[in-house]
């Protein structure tokens, strides 16, 4: 049979079929292919997260108190579209998206109450945030600082990838180049004034749920991450001053040996491109550091509970693979957002694997095997040759504008489509072992009335705030957005003043426009 990355896998393994003086290493050091640190989970397990926001801010932030009451150890934000879009709430295009796929989020006000009652310097938060990622961490500094929490405490990750959003899925506004300009600033900023946040995560995951083999999902993220490398070094930074702080974002499938060997081959890639392409010397440059989520786009909505049976393997294909922290999905997911109930069995799952499997006592388990050692070495050879051809194109925006990346995954995507089709490719329930009759199901349901108390509260900040004030410091933010100025000061004025998402966004289309695809045909 052959693995979703095109590759022969063999029915039986043997030591010619590992390559001669292939990179394996200790754990710890370079290239990295058995985890970034020597001791990995035998001190301490990954950071388990569970991915969570809906409604009002009030209403996610009594979901992230029960989520810390049951043992999560790191909380990661999930915003509704129009605030990933960065567009109010009270905006006509935001109509009935308002809470619906996550939190909205409009302003200082709402950030304010998403995390009431939670210390900001005793919990790291990831937040799914990308296009006006710089402005959600702004929001986020600001509440701390109030908690009396200064930046050098903040821990924590923004996703600020907007490169993949290009590729699949779509929740940009600017055209690329000011976007870079922007992920740079972000990096900038953060090195001065929250050093320990993890200024971007160059993820992978979309990718892959749009289609991407686990091959395409590495060397399409591993080509944005030189990228966004480059548009650094070329802002001035240098490189041993930002890369310590880049993460990256994967997704884990059921086809547990082949997304171990990816999850190797990634950090065995990374750490050569970091120190051989782009001369970095920190050892922290080159550790490529991960979060992971399992495959949402592997979950049924027939027969869910199997679910759970997906997302246990899903799971511990990324413990086996070293990543350094995990959400599990619910089983629930794909009919509606997660109960508490099944939240509650999706962190679940990672504590069984965690404290009763055995896997946290020993370091990079599968290390030696003929099949992972020769399956990492095919991914990575596979992955090498797309990133080649992604820079024949010049540029990764450049290939993006000629469609390259999109147009391989959705040739995965539709393969992968015809064989499940057919019956060659098995999925549970779906099209072998499925049953008459389904379970009926009662899902969490967001209250649509939520939009139309979110859009008074709007009218409320708006008429209790300064507004000559907020202007002006808009005003300025746009004159920044013309130069070469640093935004990110700027934007943190204005959001002091209350100023909206949908306004600091709106300020800077105004300068650098909007993005339009070219579709090819």
């Amino acid at each position: 049979m052959n693995a979703e990355s095109g590759f022969e896998i063999k029915p039986v393994y043997r030591p010619e079929d590992v390559p001669a003086g292939a990179p394996l290493g200790e754990p710890g050091e370079y290239p990295y292919t058995r985890g970034p640190y020597p001791t990995m989970y035998t001190k301490r397990p990954w950071t388990m997260r569970q991915y969570a926001g809906f409604g009002t801010a009030t209403e996610s932030n009594a979901r992230y108190h029960q989520l810390l009451k049951a043992g999560t150890m790191g909380l990661s934000v999930a915003f509704d579209l129009p605030t990933q879009m960065g567009y109010d709430s009270d905006d006509p295009i935001a109509h009935g998206e308002v809470g619906k796929v996550g939190v909205a989020i409009d302003s200082i006000d709402d950030m304010r109450k998403l995390f009431d009652g939670i210390p900001l310097d005793q919990v790291s938060t990831s937040m799914t945030i990308n296009a006006p990622g710089s402005v959600l961490l702004l929001l986020y500094q600001l509440v701390a600082e109030e908690q009396g929490v200064e930046g050098g405490k903040l821990q924590g990750t923004i996703q600020n990838d907007i490169l993949k959003e290009y590729i699949a899925r779509g929740t940009y506004i600017f055209p690329p180049k000011p976007s870079l300009r922007l992920v740079a600033d972000t990096f900038a900023y953060c090195r001065a004034e929250i050093p320990k946040w993890n200024t971007i995560s160059i993820s992978g995951y979309h990718m892959a749920e749009a289609g991407a083999t686990p091959a395409q999902e590495i060397a399409f993220t591993l080509a944005n991450g030189m990228e966004y490398v480059r548009a650094a070094l070329a802002a001035g930074l240098a490189v041993d001053d930002f890369a310590p702080r880049l993460s990256f974002f994967f997704v884990a499938r059921t086809t547990l040996l082949e997304e171990i060997a990816k999850f190797r081959a990634a950090r065995r890639m990374w750490a050569r491109i970091m120190r051989e392409e782009f001369g970095a010397q920190d050892p922290k440059s080159l550790m490529l550091r991960f979060h992971t989520q399992t495959a949402g786009v592997q979950l049924t909505a027939q027969q869910p509970e199997v679910n759970l049976v997906r997302v246990a393997i899903q799971a511990l294909g990324a413990i086996a693979g070293g990543t350094q922290s995990l959400h599990t999905n619910a089983y629930d997911e794909a009919i509606a957002l997660p109960t508490e109930k099944s939240a509650r069995l999706a962190l679940r799952t990672q504590q069984v694997l965690a404290y009763e499997s055995g896997l946290t006592g020993t370091v990079d388990p599968f290390a030696g095997s003929y099949a992972i050692e020769a399956m990492t070495d095919e991914v990575e050879r596979e992955a090498t040759a797309l990133i080649e051809r992604v820079f024949s194109f010049g540029s990764v925006v450049d290939a993006i504008e000629q469609g390259f990346q999109k147009e391989e995954i959705e040739t995965s995507a539709y393969r992968i489509a015809n064989e499940i089709d057919s019956g060659e490719r098995v999925v549970v329930g779906v099209n072998r072992f499925t049953v008459d009759d389904q379970e009926k199901y009662d899902p969490l349901r967001v209250d649509p009335a939520i939009e139309a108390a979110q859009v008074g509260r709007l009218a409320t900040l708006r008429a209790e705030r300064d507004s000559a004030a907020v202007e002006a410091a808009l005003g300025d933010l746009a004159k920044a957005a013309q130069g070469t100025e640093n935004v990110l000061p700027l934007m943190k004025d204005a959001l002091r003043l209350r100023a909206t998402v949908g306004e600091v966004c709106h300020t800077l289309r105004g300068v650098w426009g909007i993005y339009h695809p070219v579709e090819r045909f």
